[in-house]
């Protein structure tokens, strides 16, 4: 005799996270969206390590160079976000 799975009507009520729309650019044609997200990943990776070596209690030039380079990809995320931000032209503020 086959047996049956019972189903439930349970189910999560989280949703799977969905991707982030840098995600569903294709790096060839999104070259800046894709950098960016490269960054985010490292930038989050940086500050986790972060996290746990306070943690842990560490303290000293290390973590300051960590620090230090959490920043840098912060900035570079920035200086890459703003190439995105199309300027206002002359004849759009006129209209304001």
């Amino acid at each position: 005799m086959a047996t049956q799975r019972q189903r439930t009507g349970n189910k999560p009520a989280t949703h799977p996270m969905q991707q982030p729309a840098a995600d569903k650019f294709p790096a060839r044609r999104f070259p800046i969206q894709h950098e960016i997200k490269k960054l985010q990943e490292e930038l989050s990776a940086f500050n986790e390590r972060i996290v746990e070596l306070e943690n842990e209690g560490h303290r000293g030039h290390a973590m300051e160079v960590l620090k230090a380079n959490a920043m840098d990809f912060a900035r570079q995320i920035d200086e890459l976000r703003s190439l995105l931000v199309e300027p206002a032209t002359k004849a759009s503020k006129g209209n304001l």
